[in-house]
């Protein structure tokens, strides 16, 4: 999402979160200008339930002063994302007509809080020492505690979700965290093989990330009322963001200055990992494979190798197939939301599409 000309004044009366400044950057970036003016008003639309969101998050953060999974979750929850699965929750329930039902708040936290989880278990799956530009947990607080805030998290999530009286978005996020820690015991198992398989990829992307923006988008949907094959369609769409999302953070990694994007690319293949650009560029250079493979089992050469690696990568044309790749689902997620009605909800979600696809940071 995007947001301020207008509406900066309704940022600062407020405080309303980045979400939709983040995303209006963005649009921005891409030279999007009717666009970034739509965002400003849409805004304004959710503001209310974008600023209850971030207190909830704030207070859960303010209250991390207890055990250390409480503090190690604290930490990371004070270094803010972009919001957009809870973006995603909130879109839902005002597709479905229950924008002004209070437990789409609660959804859209709850979703917040699965991703965080995720990302503190993943850390430590990953010995990550970095995350959104800050220490991670597990470098502060160690493994354990990392692994206890992941699961503390969950916990705060799977109760918000439990008091909306929803059964079955209780049951449809139990099966997606099930999705999740599925796709990432694969990717696990997977670990410094580095066989190109798009089969492969697209199983970890949509359990890892993708299926949470999906039940994010159902979860508020729920809220309200929608045929089956609309409510089908949400899913679809969010599959379709989730899938897009991810394939532009791949290309990202390959994308700007060497010394700056080199860390993430590399930190991937040293994990045995292929991201979309480097699986597509494997599949077109037939020697670079075996590079790949090799420093998967030995580590990383020098710096000179690296870049000459990196550019290698580049010339196949490997990123610019992930952004098309992207373009390709946010036009399936646009296709599905034909069977919604038009209005403030559409022009939302087209905009988050907009930016996450053409994003440049």
């Amino acid at each position: 999402m995007n947001d301020d000309s207008r509406l900066s004044a309704v940022a600062s009366r407020s405080a309303a979160p980045r979400t939709l400044g983040s995303l209006r950057a963005a649009t921005e970036k891409a030279g999007f200008g009717s666009l970034t003016s739509r965002l400003d008003e849409l805004r304004e639309w959710l503001a209310g339930d974008l600023q209850a969101i971030e207190s909830e998050l704030d207070a859960l953060v303010r209250g991390g002063s207890g055990d250390l999974a409480e503090r190690a979750a604290a930490h990371l929850l004070g270094q803010r994302g972009k919001r957009i699965r809870p973006v995603c929750a909130l879109l839902g329930a005002r597709f479905a007509g229950a924008g002004g039902d209070l437990r789409a708040r609660d959804l859209a936290v709850a979703s917040e809080l699965v991703h965080a989880a995720t990302l503190l278990h993943d850390d430590v799956i990953d010995n990550g020492d970095e995350r959104r530009g800050a220490a991670a947990a597990r470098v502060l607080f160690g493994n354990s505690a990392s692994i206890l805030a992941g699961d503390y998290l969950l916990i705060e999530a799977l109760g918000r979700v439990q008091r909306t009286g929803e059964p079955q978005v209780l049951t449809d996020l139990l099966a997606t965290i099930s999705k999740m820690v599925a796709a990432e015991a694969l990717q696990l198992e997977r670990r410094g093989t580095l066989e190109p398989s798009r089969e492969v990829y697209l199983r970890i992307v949509d359990g890892k990330t993708a299926s949470l923006f999906q039940w994010a988008l159902s979860a508020g949907a729920r809220l309200g009322q929608l045929t089956e094959p609309q409510h089908a369609a949400l899913a679809t769409a969010g599959m379709a963001l989730g899938r897009a999302f991810q394939l532009i953070d791949d290309a990202l990694d390959l994308e700007g200055e060497s010394a700056v994007i080199g860390k993430d690319l590399f930190a991937d293949l040293e994990q045995g990992k292929l991201t979309w650009p480097t699986l597509i560029a494997a599949e077109r250079d037939a020697g670079l494979l075996g590079e790949l493979q090799t420093i998967a089992r030995d580590g990383l050469p020098n710096h000179a190798l690296l870049m000459n690696l990196l550019e290698r990568i580049r010339a196949t044309g490997g990123v610019e197939a992930a952004r098309q790749f992207a373009l390709d689902e946010a036009q399936r997620a646009e296709v599905a939301l034909t069977l919604l009605p038009e209005g403030l909800a559409r022009s939302t979600f087209h905009a988050v599409l907009s930016a996450a696809v053409n994003r440049r940071a």
